[in-house]
């Protein structure tokens, strides 16, 4: 995987350029991330499964009414969705899964939802230039949440979550499917994600612990034939997903020392030298104790500022390529409200 930045650029100015144009941020494939859960749906059999969960009262579906209608990711940035399918002609089904809570996740979905009935008009043959009304499937949105934070709602609404529960010209509703401790498909993909979350935690980012959670899964009749079947596939997407997450790691890491350091040596001339005119203007025979040391308070107050604001382009640079808050807290050694204050993320419960 390559990873392009300009050569001899000062790490200010390439988190600058980052926060401008995201696309300069080396990618760490966050699809694969979600690849178990596309690879698992992707199979129509489970497919069928998902639905059915969804929608109990169709009973007439089969798998030959599913149609996929995922967006695919061909450019580095494209807009691309975790599971996307049709039934017929008279739903429209889109879902992402998420292990990091964000109401962003209704914004995201609104970007899918118009590429996708771009392409179903297109596969359709239908003009929206037509005086005719063109036909559309009705939309449902879901987002299959796998992390910690306990979310009371059963659906988020765009109104509710950035307009203060105003009625604007945009409107979008997601429901939010958690697992309810049943055996359904979604429920056993929950459970599976947070025994692998566990395995994790105890044997590190190895194959070991996917390999623990595969066996203890299916042991429990979680996923089983699944895992059975796709045992090192499984692996495989994870053992990726751990190399990918270290290359981020050691980069960003990289980035954030280059961004801390430079500021220092950069600051500190500039400071030195206006520390130099005002104690040349107040004149150096007769400068006093009291100036000298607020001169030097000063100076230090504008360094600590510079810091500061390079730890919070940092901040910005790994939360916008999906990294964990509690992960830039880490790398950061911030506390972990003091980084969802700079994001304006609502504090985690």
């Amino acid at each position: 995987m390559n990873y392009t930045l300009r050569d001899q650029t000062p790490a200010k100015e390439k988190a600058a350029d980052i926060l401008t144009d995201p696309r300069q941020i080396p990618k760490a494939n966050r699809e694969v991330k979600d690849s178990v859960f596309r690879d698992l749906f992707l199979d129509k059999k489970y497919l069928l499964l998902l639905y059915r969960t969804l929608h109990p009262e169709d009973e007439n579906c089969t798998e030959d009414d599913l149609i996929c209608m995922t967006l695919e990711q061909i450019l580095v940035r494209d807009i691309h969705n975790d599971l996307g399918f049709r039934v017929g002609d008279k739903l429209l089904v889109l879902l992402e899964a998420q292990s990091t809570w964000s109401v962003n996740i209704l914004v995201r979905s609104l970007m899918y939802i118009v590429r996708t009935y771009q392409e179903y008009f297109r596969e359709s043959e239908q003009s929206l230039f037509s005086t005719k009304p063109v036909h559309m499937p009705v939309p449902e949105l879901y987002v299959v949440y796998t992390g910690d934070k306990v979310i009371d709602k059963e659906f988020i609404t765009l109104s509710e979550e950035f307009f203060n529960g105003r009625l604007t010209a945009l409107e979008a509703r997601m429901k939010v499917l958690t697992g309810d401790e049943g055996h359904d498909i979604i429920s056993q993909y929950v459970a599976f994600t947070q025994v692998a979350n566990e395995q994790i935690r105890k044997y590190g980012r190895t194959r070991q612990a996917i390999t623990e959670a595969i066996n203890i899964c299916t042991k429990q009749d979680i996923l089983q034939e699944y895992l059975e079947r796709r045992k090192r596939e499984v692996v495989d997407i994870y053992a990726t997903l751990f190399d990918q997450d270290q290359v981020m790691e050691d980069y960003i890491a990289s980035l954030r020392r280059e961004i801390r350091e430079e500021p220092i040596e950069e600051t500190t001339k500039r400071v030195s030298k206006e520390t130099a005119e005002r104690v040349s203007k107040e004149t150096a025979e007769r400068v006093s104790k009291e100036t000298a040391e607020r001169v030097s308070k000063e100076t230090a107050e504008r360094v600590s500022k510079e810091n500061e604001k390079a730890s919070m382009e940092t901040v910005f640079i790994m939360y916008q390529d999906n990294v964990p808050v509690h992960k830039i807290a880490g790398y950061l050694r911030k506390d972990p409200k003091t980084i969802e204050a700079w994001l304006g993320l609502d504090p985690q419960e």
